[in-house]
């Protein structure tokens, strides 16, 4: 039987990446009563009539590496362990790799939130970015915390309503370490502070006002349930109250803050901005074969979209709303549903109405970041609707949260010879789910 696990350089500077992946691979666990006892349902069984038609398989191998979370060492060690890139001298450093013949041939699926959390969200950009400079066959996906930095900008860089105050705020403190970075590479040691507010007038700018919290629940009717409206007001109760003091536990004034952030709108939105890339590249889902590659999951509105009107459309929709001066609308709306949801009560929901219509789409399989594990990808069931699970936990600052140690390596490819196949730092053995056993995974 052929060995599905990818084929690593074993240069010098490859050897510490290789010593902690696994080198020995196993079928895919399907132990139910602890894998997935989580998050199955006995209603969230799957409906068997939806299988009976072919499984597509993409026509290129795919490797889908997600929630780097702004961690370059981890995301390009797991390009290096997925054998799509290697570096070339020990004094090589970042964004210093070439591609090898694997990559050159393989389709990298990026799966959002390459921002925030850290150590360093700028080198990350970067690095994605020497991907596309090697002409590398890249997709980039919308995370939810990619484009909360985007409207969080855009929020004070118009005028305020009801719906958009509070958009900065609700970055949270996880954003604060690339206001540190981008005032430490871009403004430290330059007179920044010209032109800049006191802290009293930068604390309203940034801020959502008092009436805020007596308003938007009623702003927020008829767009987002009754729990999506009361899970928004006590988020907004605790970052409103926490969110100046993380700041400062960095060494951040808000004036420094704010003027870090005018200085994110010129990297990242306009047009000569070094990262104007970022958010222009971006797509919302990528379909390839019957597996549908997206940052969170579904509901029923975009099932019925990618039925009827396919991924193209949805990816067109997606960069008309970035367009549009309405943030509410768009950040609640489904499109960003699809980066947010963990099918919570408070999310847009999927029935077996939007299954039914994501199968009927040419989709058996959604892959997906966004909901972190410890011991490596997991393929289950969420509302009758398999999928794959890629965020490994990659980032160094996550890892020390949740006891693990050092930076993360893992990548999953999805191949029509080889079939499903998760590698993780985190779990002694490469996971593989060969392509005839994926109608099998819950039968």
């Amino acid at each position: 039987m052929r060995n599905p696990l990818p084929k690593v350089s074993k240069r010098p500077q490859h050897k510490e990446i290789i010593a902690r992946l696994p080198t020995e691979w196993t079928p895919w666990p399907h132990d139910k009563s602890s894998c997935n006892a989580a998050v199955r349902e006995p209603h969230d069984a799957p409906n068997n009539k939806h299988w009976k038609k072919k499984v597509y398989w993409p026509k290129k191998p795919v490797v889908f590496i997600s929630d780097p979370h702004a961690d370059a060492t981890a995301f390009e060690a797991s390009l290096i362990g997925a054998g799509l890139v290697e570096r070339k001298s020990k004094k090589d450093g970042l964004c210093k790799y070439t591609l090898t013949k694997v990559g050159k041939k393989t389709e990298i699926v990026i799966g959002g939130d390459c921002l925030d959390k850290g150590p360093s969200n700028l080198d990350l950009l970067r690095s994605v970015k020497h991907l596309y400079r090697l002409k590398a066959n890249v997709t980039l996906l919308a995370g939810n915390h990619d484009l909360r930095l985007l409207m969080g900008l855009l929020a004070i860089a118009r005028k305020k309503d009801v719906g958009n105050q509070h958009l900065f705020v609700r970055m949270g403190k996880k954003v604060v370490p690339l206001f540190r970075e981008v005032f430490d590479q871009y403004l430290d040691g330059k007179k920044w502070d010209k032109k800049i507010p006191d802290e009293d007038a930068c604390r309203q700018k940034l801020f959502p006002g008092d009436e805020w919290f007596k308003e938007f629940p009623f702003h927020a009717a008829g767009f987002l349930t009754a729990e999506g409206i009361d899970r928004e007001v006590r988020k907004m109760e605790s970052k409103s109250h926490s969110f100046e003091q993380h700041c400062r536990d960095a060494g951040l004034s808000l004036r420094q803050v704010y003027a870090a952030s005018l200085v994110c709108q010129k990297l990242f939105l306009h047009k000569k901005g070094e990262f104007n890339w970022f958010f222009r590249k971006m797509e919302l889902v990528a379909k390839r074969g019957s597996f549908l590659f997206l940052h969170a999951g579904l509901d029923d509105i975009m099932g019925e979209v990618l039925l009827k009107n396919g991924t193209k459309y949805a990816n067109k929709a997606f960069h008309k709303n970035l367009q549009r001066r309405d943030l509410f609308g768009f950040y609640y709306s489904s499109i960003a549903n699809t980066f947010r949801t963990k099918y919570r009560d408070a999310d847009l929901p999927l029935t077996e109405r939007g299954v039914t219509a994501i199968h009927k789409a040419g989709i058996k399989v959604v892959v997906q970041g966004h909901v972190n594990r410890n011991e490596g990808q997991r393929i289950t069931i969420k509302k009758g609707l398999v999928h794959i699970e890629g965020d490994v936990t990659l980032d160094e600052h996550s890892r020390q949260q949740e006891g693990l140690q050092g930076y993360g390596i893992g990548a999953t490819l999805i191949d029509k010879k080889k079939g499903v196949v998760g590698i993780s730092c985190d779990y002694p053995t490469a996971k593989v789910l060969r392509p005839n056993e994926l109608h099998n995974i819950y039968a």
